[in-house]
């Protein structure tokens, strides 16, 4: 007897002992409906294969990949692509499924049902690698037909390897058009910085930076070259004022003697004149130069002439009746017109590199302002240079790795188990079936036990006794069998008590 769902060990025995044959009759049934029922349900049977994903054979190193997209995620792109309506439908009626439901399922309803026969799962990566990447994956097709799930199959795989290989020459493709477009707006932009840099520097042509150090140079140079001429007109000028010295005193003479009046002291004044001349000279030149020499010709004649004089002042004949200017003159006159051809040169070419000089200076002044725009406009070609380089170094890789992918030699997906025939259903496994009908039969057993142990209202045991009666046990009789009657059961078909208040 149970009370209050309470069972013991004593209690499990007995019931098991009593009806242990409940359990195998339950369990042998559970097995026996569960195996028969996989006779009546529908066939479900799955074809696999097996698909890898194979590195480029070029390194990444050498050329970077096109796709720069984790091959996972590019999987997940694709299988949402593939597992569409506008790829599935066409699936449907190229192998003419589920024929009987077309007229009553809608399109949409069919190709739900297609979707979710198709199963994409990754490839899980070796135990102990800690690579993440996708190194293939499974497609599985679950059918009630085996050829058509292989069939099925094995047009999935391939629209796969086709999508893959379409979306990497599609990208390789896009990926070079556009860095060749970026290459040629770097381009036209690298010519117009370079023809703003060479406008800047025909413009300021003699200012610019790498000019500086010339520019001092050719001005030290004119400020030497405009001392010199200085100096040259300084000269010229004071060999003009000593030239005309002499001929003033020359004329004079000159007209002293053809008026009949011949001082005494003239050819005095004149040796006097030009030993004055020639020492100014002497103090300026050395004894080689020409007008050294030819002062001291004109001393060496003037000497000659006032020995020849016993007055000292006389003039030859021809030279008092004649008006014609004496050679001496003449040749003052000459130097003189020279002085003056000399200084108009001299000053001239002093105003030539006096503007020289101040072209230089503003050169000079305006270098910093010319190195600062000079800076800038070089910073920016050298920016658009590098832009420009980078891009079309890129250009490059990009053109070299699509070349690399419609040569089949980057990333492809391989196929290396086809896509397999089924021969046994996927669905419904014996197994699991009998597995199943093996523990409901034990669970069916198990309760039914606990339910016959619950309505069994026998008194067995002295607890038991106690529990109906509410008295407590004075008195154990057990069972006697009639005579010549000898009892199997013992105490398993329990004790008849009985018992009284004290």
């Amino acid at each position: 007897m149970i009370r209050n769902g309470e069972m013991n060990m004593v209690e499990v025995k007995r019931i098991l002992g009593r009806y242990w044959w409940v359990l195998p009759l339950t369990v042998i049934g559970g097995v026996s409906l569960a195996l028969g029922s996989t006779a009546f349900l529908p066939k479900r049977f799955t074809s696999q294969t097996l698909v890898l994903v194979d590195e480029p054979t070029v390194s990444p190193e050498l050329v970077k990949p096109v796709v720069s997209e984790a091959t996972n995620q590019r999987l997940a792109s694709m299988q949402e692509q593939i597992l569409s309506r506008s790829r599935l439908q066409p699936i449907i009626e190229k192998f003419g499924l589920y024929s009987s439901e077309r007229g009553t399922v809608h399109m949409e309803d069919l190709v739900a049902r297609l979707r979710a026969a198709i199963d994409v799962t990754p490839l899980a990566p070796m135990q102990g690698t800690q690579n993440r990447q996708l190194p293939g994956f499974h497609v599985n097709v679950t059918f009630d037909n085996p050829q058509i799930a292989q069939r099925i199959c094995s047009e999935i795989t391939t629209m796969f390897m086709e999508q893959n290989s379409r979306d990497i020459d599609v990208q390789g493709t896009q990926t070079t058009e556009f860095f060749a477009q970026q290459v040629d707006q770097a381009k036209r932009n690298l010519d117009e910085e370079d023809a703003k840099l060479a406008d800047f520097k025909k413009k300021n042509m003699g200012s610019l930076p790498d000019q500086e150090q010339a520019n001092l140079g050719l001005l030290t140079g004119m400020n030497s070259q405009l001392d010199a001429v200085t100096q040259a007109v300084n000269r010229a000028q004071q060999d003009k004022v000593m030239n005309e010295s002499l001929l003033s005193s020359q004329l004079a003479t000159w007209k002293a003697v053809k008026g009949g009046d011949t001082p005494a002291e003239t050819l005095d004044q004149q040796l006097t004149v030009l030993q004055d001349q020639l020492s100014v000279l002497q103090s300026r030149y050395t004894a080689d130069h020409p007008d050294v020499i030819k002062t001291k010709n004109q001393i060496e004649q003037l000497k000659k002439r006032m020995s020849e004089s016993p007055k000292g002042g006389s003039t030859p004949a021809n030279a008092q009746t004649t008006g014609i200017e004496p050679p001496a003159i003449q040749q003052l006159r000459a130097r003189i017109r020279q002085d003056d051809l000399s200084v108009a040169d001299l000053v001239k070419r002093q105003g030539q590199i006096q503007s020289q000089i101040s072209v230089l200076q503003g050169r000079i002044q305006s270098t910093p302002a010319v190195e600062q725009q000079f800076k800038e406009l070089t910073r920016n070609y050298q920016s658009a240079v590098d832009f420009y380089n980078d891009l079309l170094k890129r250009h490059d890789q990009a053109k070299i790795g699509r070349d690399l992918n419609r040569q089949q030699e980057g990333e492809q997906f391989r196929v290396l188990d086809p896509p397999s025939l089924p021969m046994t259903p996927s669905f419904p496994k014996k197994t699991l079936f009998a597995g199943a009908g093996l523990g409901g039969g034990l669970a069916l057993g198990l309760a039914i036990l606990y339910l016959l142990a619950i309505l069994d209202s026998s008194i067995h045991t002295e607890r038991d006794v106690e529990l109906c009666m509410n008295l407590p046990v004075l008195v154990m009789v057990p069972t006697v069998p009639p005579a010549g009657r000898v009892s199997t059961k013992g105490a398993d078909k329990g004790l008849e008590l009985t018992g009284t208040r004290a």
